[in-house]
């Protein structure tokens, strides 16, 4: 007697390959995607006092602290923008980038216990921590808002306009370099533990590399600036400025450098996962 065939409702098989990326599967899975947003985000201030209003005081502090070195004591311009609005519009563009990065880059370290039970596109954990982010950014971003409209109050001018349009762009244009560089950083720490020790600390030298608190008119015209320059990150962190105040050095043929520079890195992010995805839990 012939035997009843079982009907299995998913069938897991290799992936074919570098390119066989499975995106299909991670669109399936975006209910658990949603919720891995969820837990990084309640889970970052799980046993907390203050909660998710650290969001506020960090920035708030960290302004302070750049406003009392570099704007007061170093006496850096900040082309014709409050020093107050150009450093926190600074550090919430920067926060968002370098905790994409740094979480992205534990991917696979952080979370071998859950790959090694059950079965999910691996690439639904890095683009959880993405999504979380943005979250952190909006409410960063809403701090920032409040106090332009407190100076629009006081009689400062502040721009308010289509430009703000572009101010997703470039989000997603920052989440794709984290996203990409992550998922290389962390393909790489499977087997280099060292790059984890690393990371942190190039993510800071990265940040006065990038035009963060001080604005790239400043150090163009001086024999180092064509380093800030060639950073893919400037033109991201000068345009997200221009779009919110009107005012930097700016250049639209500048973002083509970076979306090119972004969109190789995160193919090489992709494949780099994809390959190292299929042997990592004999190594991690």
């Amino acid at each position: 007697m012939k035997e009843k065939e079982e009907d299995w409702t998913l069938v897991i098989k290799p992936s074919s390959g570098l390119f066989d990326l499975q995106l299909k599967e991670v669109w399936q899975y975006r209910d658990l995607l949603f919720l891995f947003v969820k837990r990084d985000f309640v889970a970052a201030y799980k046993q907390t006092i203050l909660g998710p209003l650290w969001h506020f005081i960090q920035p708030l502090f960290t302004t302070i602290v750049f406003l009392i070195v570099y704007s007061k004591i170093a006496d850096i311009p900040t082309d014709g923008i409050h020093p107050i609005l150009f450093y926190m519009s600074g550090i919430a563009i920067w926060n968002y980038f370098s905790s994409c990065l740094t979480a992205t880059s534990n991917t696979f370290s952080a979370n071998a216990n859950i790959f090694g039970k059950v079965y999910f596109p691996r690439l639904v954990l890095p683009l959880s921590v993405v999504l979380s982010n943005v979250v952190k950014f909006g409410i960063q971003f809403l701090l920032l808002l409040s106090v332009m409209l407190y100076y629009l109050t006081k009689g400062e001018h502040i721009h308010f306009g289509l430009s703000w349009l572009w101010i997703p762009v470039l989000i997603l244009l920052l989440a794709t370099l984290g996203l990409g560089l992550g998922i290389i950083i962390s393909s790489l720490t499977t087997k280099y533990r060292d790059f984890k020790v690393l990371i942190g600390f190039a993510t800071q030298l990265l940040m006065y590399a990038t035009p963060v608190v001080y604005p790239l008119s400043f150090l163009i015209n001086k024999s180092y600036g064509w380093l800030i320059t060639w950073n893919p990150l400037t033109p991201i962190v000068e345009a997200f400025r221009y779009a919110l105040f009107e005012k930097g050095t700016f250049s639209p043929y500048s973002l083509l450098y970076s979306l090119g520079f972004i969109t190789i890195i995160f193919i090489i992010g992709l494949i780099t996962f994809n390959k190292v995805e299929r042997s990592f839990m004999d190594t991690v």
